[in-house]
């Protein structure tokens, strides 16, 4: 499986469709978020997919089970690949997004932002670590029957030795000498497959480069040597 999911964050869908035929060559997968599906809905979805790329819906869901159930159940038409609800939603809201889901879906629980760090946490009231939140919520989604989590690649690692059958999405990517921008614990593509991550979520990397082809295609490079190596 190619593990390189390109983040479409625009509400244009005339931007997608073209950023998306730009990928496609290189591209394990496309991620479409709130930003995206907010503007174009399912129908924008739809002209996205039929591209012919996994679809990763990153909605990250959050309300009461039943809800969240409906929800996802109002998405199944859409088939993706990948879908997201988040973890603080509770062992139940999570189960119930599972159970609504289509089974060649995969549903993964977003443990703690990529823009938050320790700092962050206390301000939260939170008193954990960063690695012991996202430990935390990994074991609920676990036990309720999700397919993985979402980690940034500062805590895939150990997840991944807590839960070596998990699915672990990793987003806030940065090729080496990128720019950061709002990331807060970001690494690099090989460093996060090392570790165990299956999807590597990289957007502005390579949607903002003048030519995102040449950069995605640098990218898969980059993982195919390191596999040789």
């Amino acid at each position: 499986m190619n593990p390189i999911f390109v983040a479409i964050d625009t509400p244009d869908i005339d931007r997608a469709l073209d950023m998306a035929e730009a990928v496609r060559a290189y591209a394990g997968g496309l991620k479409l978020g709130l930003e995206f599906f907010s503007a174009q809905g399912p129908e924008g979805v739809r002209r996205v997919a039929a591209l012919g790329l996994p679809i990763f819906l990153d909605l990250k869901l959050h309300d009461i089970p039943n809800t969240v159930a409906k929800a996802v159940e109002a998405l199944a038409p859409l088939a993706p690949a990948i879908l997201t609800v988040h973890a603080i939603g509770g062992q139940e809201m999570l189960g119930a997004a599972k159970r609504a889901a289509p089974p060649a879906t995969k549903v993964v629980a977003v443990t703690l932002l990529t823009s938050l760090d320790a700092g962050d946490l206390v301000d939260l009231g939170i008193a954990r670590s960063p690695a012991d939140q996202v430990g935390r919520l990994a074991w609920i989604a676990r036990d309720a029957g999700l397919d993985g989590i979402v980690c940034s690649g500062a805590e895939v690692a150990k997840a991944k030795s807590a839960w070596p059958e998990g699915f672990f999405v990793v987003p806030g990517i940065r090729p080496a000498g990128a720019e950061v921008a709002d990331q807060k614990r970001v690494v690099t593509p090989a460093r996060a497959l090392e570790d165990g991550a299956s999807v590597l979520v990289i957007g502005r990397p390579i949607t903002a480069a003048a030519d995102p082809s040449a950069v995605i295609a640098e990218i898969a490079a980059s993982l195919k040597t390191e596999v040789i190596e």
